[in-house]
């Protein structure tokens, strides 16, 4: 018997549909919403719970980007991703939002991770050795490139990844400072970690929420230039992941 072998192996029921080689987790329901209305996705159903919704976006002569969500914290996350990669995703993007660790980075600012410190419970389950998780560099170049056509930018650099926001202690804060995190979330080591695990690509975009880089929590959610930063985040996201898909990756 092998003992690392896993007992609940994720796979594709026979109900489940088809899904092309790209798919974008979106975790924020307002702009998993406004994708499916762009796009005119239909919804279909999972025999799974470990989605909650999923649409598909039709692509004449290819086969359709995947659209799921929301998503909240590493373990709904990865349980998501896994499923998704059984039906057949070689290429996730995420879009969530983050808290700033550093000055540079504010209220509505992007952030386009290059790696994570896994601070949850989650990716540890996962061996893919002691460095820490980082994104895929092409899709986040094609990200970069991307937002510079329509003269945004996107600071890059680590992030912090927790699953405990309530614990986002002045002693953590500082130490993951210290090393060199632009921003804490909830569920990108984890998902990096298991895209390594499992060989499919990943790349994500954040959005800053809130601050938190001097030890004074600051949140921004009603402030009007994070609704305005998200959704260019997601139209970005779109726009890549639907080249990729037909073969129109755009290069500098």
């Amino acid at each position: 018997m092998q003992e690392d072998q896993s007992i609940i192996i994720p796979k594709k029921n026979r109900t489940d549909p088809p899904i092309g080689p790209d798919s974008l987790m979106i975790l924020l329901p307002s702009e998993l919403r406004y994708l499916v209305n762009v796009t005119n996705a239909r919804e279909v159903s999972l025999n799974d719970a470990a989605i909650s919704r999923m649409y598909l976006v039709k692509q004449d002569g290819l086969e359709p980007l995947s659209l799921c969500g929301p998503f909240l914290g590493a373990p709904q996350a990865v349980m998501a991703l896994e499923k998704l990669i059984a039906l057949g995703a070689k290429r996730v993007w995420m879009l969530g939002w983050c808290g700033s660790l550093s000055p540079s980075a504010r209220v509505g600012d992007l952030v386009l991770p290059t790696s994570a410190f896994p601070d949850e419970g989650t990716s540890r389950h996962y061996p893919i050795g002691y460095d820490p998780p980082t994104t895929d560099e092409r899709l986040s170049q094609a990200l970069q490139l991307a937002l510079e056509q329509r003269g945004a930018r996107a600071a890059r650099g680590p992030v912090w990844t927790t699953d405990a926001p309530y614990r986002e202690t002045k002693a953590k804060a500082a130490k993951f400072q210290s090393v060199g995190a632009l921003a804490v979330d909830m569920e990108l080591s984890a998902l990096a970690t298991v895209a390594i695990y499992r060989s499919i690509n990943f790349a994500a975009l954040l959005v800053v929420s809130d601050e938190l880089f001097d030890y004074v929590w600051r949140p921004g959610f009603k402030d009007p230039r994070l609704k305005e930063q998200t959704r260019l985040a997601s139209e970005v996201l779109l726009d890549v992941a639907m080249n990729f898909s037909r073969g129109q990756e755009v290069k500098r």
